[in-house]
């Protein structure tokens, strides 16, 4: 932090008054406005898009120049070298772990990966073509009626379990959620598998003979979750804060993060971009729907090219493109109509002068539609797999602002609405 001040001259108030601005280890300064309360003024910024609504440690972006960092560690080293388990606690506690805390937290974590038989009734309760997020919101919300046992959000060893069983227990869920609409047996956790190959197990197992993995495609899952870890202050983790903020358990905090990540602005853009592939149809198509995409006059957009926060390249891109190249050729997938558009459009989009003179780039979400489409994943569950992976990030932004002193989220307005009237009765309307 600095002692930097920022002058602000106001109509109506007699003479300027300095407000603190602080620097961080990276990124723009920030400047305190909360005393302008004091001054009968609040500020105005629809969509929060010039305010830090918080401090934080844990992750850092700079769209201009394409980077992400979790806790420091750029995410290309991580999804090389690590795996979705060490960066879950990478992201809660800020260090990588030793190999002994590593073996510990891992064998926490499949400590906690079965949910209550009863929850099997909660399931049954849904229709069979309810969509998947629809249940999430519900079951993971449920959890806190289940583990009332860890719910002193004061107590750090309290926060710590709840933590572990989340994490521990998303895959499960999403696997629930998709046998469910398969009218398929529940698959139960095998734990002598990694998280990734146990997810692909509950999703695909049968009860009739063993789970056969492929580890290419455990380790584009691992990927996968890896990737979608933690992403900063974004639409579901700020509501995960503020939802915290009132002091609500973590069940529910990670419930009302799963419901702002099924919205189609945050959550869906891998399964706009399957969308967007069976609306192309054919690959003699390409060229008309690229010109549309060129088209500025044209509503069609080109899905999963190009990113709102990375204004060069989304780092995690990168990684994708190569992961879904082995996957494709694992999965025999090469000549699936719809991949070979996707391929296409990737090389249209790496090659012509306007999406590189714009930066339109293929991004995550592009690589890991292809990447979920090929390995059989439904598009509906696109945005549970999402929310799988994320709920390691929302779960330590909760932890971590729940740590230190924080005051609940009252966010201001600008009123435009009637001022005082009276009530007229409805015989004299």
């Amino acid at each position: 932090m600095s002692d930097k001040k920022a002058q602000l001259t106001v109509d109506g108030i007699d003479a300027p008054f300095d407000l603190p601005v602080y620097s961080g280890t990276a990124g723009p300064d920030v400047v305190d406005v909360s005393s302008l309360a004091s001054k009968g003024l609040f500020t105005y910024d629809p969509g929060f898009m010039s305010t830090a609504s918080c401090e934080s440690k844990i992750t850092y972006i700079d769209g201009a120049k394409g980077v992400l960092l979790h806790r420091g560690y750029p995410i290309e080293q991580l999804a090389e070298k690590s795996d979705y388990l060490e960066t879950c606690y990478l992201l809660m506690n800020g260090e990588l772990p030793s190999p002994e805390q590593k073996k510990e937290y891992v064998n926490s974590i499949m400590n906690h990966t079965m949910v209550h038989e009863s929850l099997v009734n909660f399931f049954k309760g849904f229709r069979y073509d309810a969509h998947p997020m629809a249940m999430m919101c519900g079951v993971v919300g449920a959890l806190a009626s289940f583990y009332h046992d860890s719910l002193d959000i004061t107590d750090p060893e309290h926060r710590k379990i709840s933590a572990d069983r989340l994490i521990a227990k998303m895959p499960t869920l999403a696997a629930m959620c998709y046998k469910h609409s398969k009218g398929q047996p529940f698959m139960y956790p095998d734990n002598s598998l990694s998280y990734s190959e146990n997810f692909l197990h509950m999703m695909f197992g049968n009860p009739c003979e063993p789970s056969k993995i492929d580890p290419v495609v455990a380790k584009a899952m691992d990927v996968i979750f890896l990737l979608h870890a933690d992403h900063e202050q974004n639409a579901s983790t700020s509501t995960v804060r503020l939802a915290g903020s009132s002091g609500a358990n973590p069940f529910a905090c990670i419930s009302s993060g799963i419901a702002t990540l099924w919205g189609p602005a945050h959550g869906g853009a891998n399964e706009a971009v399957l969308n967007m592939l069976q609306e192309i149809g054919d690959e003699s198509r390409i060229d008309e729907y690229v010109a549309k995409a060129k088209d500025k006059n044209d509503p069609f957009r080109l899905m999963g090219f190009g990113h709102r926060v990375y204004k060069n390249f989304d780092p995690r891109s990168r990684v994708m493109q190569g992961i879904c190249d082995e996957v494709l050729g694992a999965m025999g997938a090469e000549n699936d109509p719809l991949l070979r558009i996707a391929k296409k459009l990737e090389k249209i989009a790496l090659e012509d002068e306007y999406f590189v003179e714009k930066k339109l780039y293929p991004n995550v979400d592009f690589y890991s539609g292809i990447i979920m489409k090929a390995i059989g994943i439904p598009t509906d569950m696109f945005t549970v797999i999402f929310a799988t992976g994320r709920t390691a990030g929302w779960i330590a932004h909760w932890n971590e602002m729940i740590s230190n002193p924080y005051k609940i989220g009252r966010p201001r307005q600008l009123y435009t609405g009637y001022t005082a009237r009276d009530y007229v009765s409805v015989e004299d309307r």
